[in-house]
């Protein structure tokens, strides 16, 4: 594989993890729709961007361990396995897509690299 590849390889799936819950956010603004008190309003915007901070979570742990994003994403968009079909074109496909591209990442991994950062995480 050419190193541009391998570089592209790695960065596109923490981009699109970084720009997949930005979009999950986007949907916590209707909460602001309906007139309710503040404490309310604030309290649902809470409760609305918690897959968002779960998707910021997993990016935060993938970002060196690529395999755990594989697995993450999966189960994330499992979660979402209930939702109308039109929920899973808009945000099941992108997890799973997500999830691809941090296993062809973490394949395409030099293995002396993981094998040296196993050494070192275990000192």
């Amino acid at each position: 594989m050419s190193r541009r590849f391998q570089s592209s390889l790695v960065w596109a799936p923490r981009i699109l993890s970084a720009a997949f819950a930005l979009f999950l956010s986007v949907f916590a603004l209707d909460v602001f729709s309906e007139t309710r008190g503040l404490i309310d309003a604030a309290a649902r915007l809470l409760l609305h961007l918690l897959p968002t901070f779960a998707a910021f979570g997993i990016l935060a742990v993938a970002w060196r361990r690529e395999w755990f994003g594989a697995i993450a994403f999966s189960g994330f968009a499992l979660a979402f396995v209930g939702f109308p079909w039109r929920t899973h074109a808009v945000l099941y496909g992108p997890m799973l897509l997500i999830a691809v591209l941090y296993l062809l990442s973490w394949w395409q991994r030099p293995r002396t690299q993981a094998t040296s950062e196993r050494q070192t995480t275990a000192v």
